[in-house]
């Protein structure tokens, strides 16, 4: 008796708090009724889960029969059945020992299209709404669901977006949903304005950050959408860029945005203090780890007492000695670098500290963000793995190698504590961008050869998310010039850091009417890195090459391109290695640092060439002035080419030209034949000195710059059988002095120049103005 009236106390009490009101926005109010003791029901009636089902309600509660339960546990309950989106009112109550949970459902959406919407397509959109077909209809994730959508359009620039939706009922219970879209008007950026700064210009400033003012090509660049991760990206790069010219107390006293709503336009402001120019002080190297002696780790440095302060070396230093540290067998080694500050003279001495640093293992590596690109792809970059010792080096690494991939926006790598002390868990945060593109290049040259060279390319470097590199293009131009090209390339071949592929091309051309000229064939490579700025690539190359002669050829052709034709076609198989040096600071338009390549190359394997070739380039890269941004580039080269069996071909010789001396056309000096057919030579000499400079007049977001150049060289030397032929031939310097309009645009690098030969000689063919455009953008 005691325990019955126990039980109808307690449900009496849990009956008046299980009063429940649910608004159609979802707010629940419950009585507050303390209970002395929990209660226990026997059964769970649901009343209203007609499409749902019972069992789906039951499952989605706290509370079970025979199990005691509180207020909190109804409260709980609902607050559940509400979060599973299907019901747009929830309401509890006992009844005797029976638990009454009576729920209104919400509608099932039948179909969610979208309306207005252009500039972001239809499967985008999808993709990031969560209202879906066959789901719940849910006021409150439509609206979360519309700042997703405008979210999305102020991403590309369109903060005047409206969005709002509508509803048709469909059948009982079912409703289409449709998101209604003006797209409005591009928000475009009007001013960029940089206050405080003395050593550099705005223009410059204005070159280092990626946002740039609204021009005539900002439809295809969209450089000129203003986002706050965008104005909080260039802050950073504002920042490195001056850590990397000597100011180590600079700081950016505020960065804002004004949005004028009149003209739909913002305007950026970038207040920095710059403060003075260091240069580096005393440098030393302490060890405090056993077994590490200090003054073998000296040689890694690159900061030199006297040199401008760079924080870029300090970090490129501390990586030198971490890895010299960790391979002589101590992964837990830190190497912190300590400033000495001379506010009086403006230095600033720098001690690395080699100390044992704390015991620390990587307990897993976990990534997020990544919609698109596979997480294989991204752990890869990395040099440790899950139970290897923590380094902080390897991660500023592996940081640098996924920025460099271009497949991200953003990158971000945190660290969090593990499941034990000695236990560290790697964060990777990336979000992906599209690396699909679609390329227009054009060409053209002056001369008897010359002519116009369209060219429409497709290429994709994260192919299915896998990292892989592919790449078709097809050109047609004038002389009857056709274009094919195929590449593709698997960055980890067999799960290495080997890069392999492969390439297939044809081309073909008309030369004077006298012949026509094709060539076919494939390469397969494979590069492997050296070191972080060092790598070599393997390939063996097939060509087979066509002349076919045309017109009255027999009498228009020399001896030698008579046989060509003659005895077609001819097959070259060869097999080569290239080292390739860079430390460029930016492979688009550098301006420090070095690219180097040497080749050696043997022909031999089958085909109608046997030769050993050699060739190299070396271009190098310096800021003459980084108040005025003018950029100096020297650049040299070199080749010789000798047969292993008998004589050469010609098409086996080295050709030069344009491309390497402006003001000559392309194979337009070297040794040639009576008829004027070039023969190529088995030597060559190049170089070139060069400075550009912004426009003048012109802003920098433009991207015009002007340039003045000198190039010279000689090729010289013929191994090939004449057959009787005269040969012209001088190993005389040729040179020129130029002049030059370079254009960043969208579509690539498009270049002007125009050059006057101040040494040649008669037999040479010249061009004094060349045009191209490159097939990136």
């Amino acid at each position: 008796m005691k325990a019955g009236s126990r039980f109808l106390n307690a449900v009496s009490a849990v009956a008046l708090s299980a009063g429940v009101v649910a608004s159609g926005a979802g707010v629940i109010t419950l009585a507050s009724v303390s209970v002395a003791e929990a209660a226990v029901i026997q059964k769970i009636d649901v009343r209203g889960a007609e499409r749902v089902g019972a069992e789906a309600v039951r499952d989605n509660i706290t509370i079970k029969p025979g199990k005691s339960f509180s207020p909190a546990d109804i409260d709980n309950s609902v607050k559940q059945l509400y979060a599973t989106g299907y019901f747009s009112d929830v309401h509890v109550t006992v009844s005797g020992s029976t638990l009454v949970i009576a729920v209104k459902e919400n509608q099932l959406i039948n179909a969610v299209v979208f309306n207005g919407n252009h500039k972001i397509k239809d499967d985008k959109l999808q993709g990031i709404v969560q209202t879906h077909a066959a789901g719940p209809y849910s006021e409150s994730q439509i609206q979360a669901d519309i700042k997703t959508i405008k979210d999305a359009y102020a991403a590309i620039g369109r903060n005047e977006v409206q969005v709002t939706t509508q509803t048709v009922q469909v059948a009982q219970g079912r409703v289409n949903v449709a998101f209604v879209i003006n797209e409005g008007e591009r928000t475009k950026i009007d001013k960029i304005n940089f206050t405080g700064n003395q050593a550099y210009s705005s223009g410059r400033l204005a070159s280092v950050i990626s946002t740039k003012k609204t021009n005539f090509m900002s439809f295809l660049t969209r450089k000129d959408v203003y986002s706050p991760e965008r104005q909080q990206a260039d802050q950073d790069a504002l920042r490195q860029f001056y850590y990397n010219h000597g100011y180590a107390d600079f700081r950016i006293v505020s960065a804002d945005a004004t949005l004028n709503e009149q003209t739909n336009e913002y305007t950026l402001n970038f207040n920095v203090d710059e403060g003075p120019r260091y240069t580096y002080g005393d440098i030393n190297v302490v060890s405090t780890v056993e077994g590490i002696n200090a003054d073998d780790l000296k040689s890694l440095v690159i900061t030199h007492k006297g040199d401008v302060y760079s924080a870029k070396d300090i970090q490129a230093s501390i990586e030198n000695i971490s890895k010299r540290v960790a391979a002589a067998g101590y992964p837990f080694a830190h190497i912190t670098p300590r400033g000495n500050r001379d506010l009086a003279g403006h230095t600033i001495g720098i001690e690395y500290l080699v100390d044992q640093g704390e015991r620390a293992y990587v307990e897993r590596i976990e990534i997020r963000g990544n919609t698109r690109t596979r997480d294989y792809v991204i752990r890869r970059e990395f040099d440790l793995n899950e139970g290897d010792a923590f380094n902080q080096e390897m991660i500023t690494r592996a940081k640098r190698r996924l920025d460099a991939l271009g497949y991200f926006t953003k990158v971000d790598i945190t660290t969090a504590p593990g499941s034990a002390p000695d236990r560290v868990v790697v964060i990777v945060n990336v979000e992906d961008q599209p690396t699909g593109s679609f390329g227009i290049g054009a060409g053209y040259a002056v001369g008897n050869n010359g002519g116009l060279l369209l060219e429409a390319s497709v290429e994709e470097k994260n192919f299915l998310g896998r990292g892989q590199y592919i790449r078709l293009a097809a050109g047609a131009g004038t002389q009857g010039s056709r274009t094919y090209n195929i590449s593709f390339t698997e960055p980890y071949f067999l799960g290495y850091r080997l890069a392999a592929g492969f390439d297939i091309f044809r081309n073909q051309t008309s030369s004077d009417d006298n012949y026509d000229y094709s060539e076919e064939g494939f390469s397969l490579r494979v590069t492997a890195p050296i070191t972080e700025t060092l790598a070599t690539t393997l390939r063996y190359n097939y060509k087979r090459l066509q002349y076919d002669g045309t017109g009255d050829w027999q009498n228009n052709l020399s001896a030698p391109y008579i046989n060509l034709v003659e005895n077609s076609p001819w097959v070259q198989s060869t097999v080569s290695q290239t080292f390739t040096y860079n430390t460029l600071d930016d492979q688009n338009l550098p301006r420090e640092g070095i690219i180097a390549k040497f080749t050696h190359e043997y022909a031999g394997l089958g085909g109608d060439s046997d030769f050993y070739k050699l060739s190299g380039k070396a271009r190098y890269y310096k800021m003459i002035s980084d108040e005025a941004d003018i950029i100096g580039s020297l650049t040299v080269g070199a080749g010789y080419v000798l047969p292993t069996n008998g004589k050469l071909n010609v098409f086996d010789q080295f050709t030069i030209g344009g491309r390497e001396i402006r003001g000559f056309e392309n194979a337009g000096i070297g040794p040639r034949s009576s008829h004027g057919d070039p023969l190529g030579g088995t030597t060559y000499f190049t170089a070139s000195a060069e400075a550009s400079m912004p426009m003048p007049g012109v802003p920098q977001d433009i991207g015009l710059r002007l340039a003045a150049f000198a190039d010279a060289g000689t090729l010289y030397g013929n191994k090939a059988d004449l057959f009787g032929d005269v040969l012209h031939d001088s190993s005389s310097i040729r040179a020129s002095l130029g002049a030059g309009v370079i254009w960043s645009s969208p579509f690539g690098v498009i270049r002007v120049d125009y050059a006057v030969p101040v040494l040649k000689q008669d037999f040479d063919k010249t061009e004094n103005f060349r045009f191209g455009i490159a097939n990136q953008f």
